[in-house]
C-alpha cells in the first residue's frame, strides 16, 4: 500500500536513534509490500482512535494511520509513531 508521512512523524523521525529510524524503514518496507504482514499487527483502534489504525514497528514502538480514500485508489497517512505509552496513556486521561 502507498503511505504518506506527516510533517510530525517525519520531525519526530528524525529526532529518534539509528536503531529506531532503522525499524521505522523496515516497518514501513513492509506495509508498503503487505500492509497486512503478520509481523505489522495491523489492527483498528477503538474509542477517540476509531478509524484509525496501528502497526508495530518494533516490540516498543507503534505507528498510528489513517486509510484515505481518493478517486484512483488510496492510501496510509501515517501521522504520528511512539511508544504504547506516548501514543494512548495521554488519551485515556
Amino acid at each position: 500500500m502507498k503511505y504518506q508521512l506527516s510533517g510530525k512523524f517525519c520531525r519526530k523521525y528524525k529526532k529518534k536513534n539509528v536503531r529506531i529510524r532503522k525499524a521505522i524503514d523496515e516497518a514501513l518496507r513492509k506495509f508498503s509490500k503487505n500492509a497486512f504482514d503478520l509481523s505489522l499487527r495491523n489492527h483498528g483502534l477503538e474509542r477517540e482512535l476509531q478509524g484509525l489504525r496501528s502497526i508495530d514497528i518494533n516490540a516498543d514502538y507503534r505507528a498510528i494511520y489513517e486509510e484515505i480514500q481518493e478517486e484512483n485508489g488510496s492510501f496510509a497517512y501515517f501521522d504520528n509513531f511512539g511508544t504504547h505509552e506516548e501514543l494512548f496513556t495521554s488519551i485515556n486521561d
